[in-house]
């Protein structure tokens, strides 16, 4: 599904990423810990094509996706790629199921299509009756799963979720670490997942560590 050869990323004279190797199956749950500064989400933004590496190849769904050009790139990463952040980054001023279907909307998908996605998605996650309420009528769990509903409307390769859970409380994150095993087994979806939770880390089917920009 994805893989990364020698993936180096420098600021100035800091080097962040030293020559990541990393590649991920379908269906499969992996998890990078490792302390603060250490490279783990300068690493997730380069997967996740939100920025480019200095050196380095990356393939999703055996497509070389740093040779593409800024617009086609766009395209993918709308197409093939979810994200989950610390941070729901929801729209305050839509309702749950307009900012689901945000990406659709922006893929140009059938607007009728996009919708009856979201609302799939909604029911799914336990939340149909909170389709049109706003995101400051809802708890932060129910927002993070709004979330995490927009990261699949496209129907993604992978998801790359950075930190998911660490604006939850325990009952919330125990919720959302359920959801994201429960996804991998109804939709064989793919997850990389940046956390300092060794709970979660430990659940997943493989828990790499970063250290000094490289995985070991």
């Amino acid at each position: 599904m994805l893989q990364a050869t020698n993936i180096r990323k420098s600021y100035g004279d800091l080097a962040v990423l030293r020559g990541v190797d990393l590649s991920v199956q379908s269906a499969e749950v992996v998890s990078i810990v490792g302390k603060s500064g250490a490279g783990k989400s300068t690493l997730l933004h380069i997967l996740g094509t939100l920025d480019r590496p200095d050196a380095g190849r990356l393939t999703i769904g055996g497509e070389d996706v740093f040779e593409m050009g800024n617009k086609r790139l766009a395209a993918f990463r709308n197409e093939r790629i979810g994200f989950v952040f610390q941070f729901h980054h929801l729209l305050p001023e839509f309702t749950a199921l307009e900012n689901v279907c945000i990406p659709g909307y922006i893929g140009k998908r059938d607007q009728q299509a996009t919708e009856r996605r979201g609302m799939e998605l909604l029911q799914y996650l336990g939340l149909a009756n909170r389709a049109s309420h706003k995101p400051g009528q809802m708890s932060g769990g129910e927002q993070q799963r709004v979330a995490v509903a927009r990261a699949l409307i496209n129907e993604p390769a992978i998801v790359f979720a950075d930190e998911p859970s660490g604006n939850l409380d325990s009952a919330s994150s125990q919720e959302l670490h359920d959801l994201l095993f429960r996804l991998r087994a109804d939709f064989s979806q793919s997850f990389i997942i940046v956390t300092h939770n060794e709970e979660l880390a430990e659940m997943s089917d493989r828990r790499l560590e970063m250290c000094d920009g490289i995985l070991v």
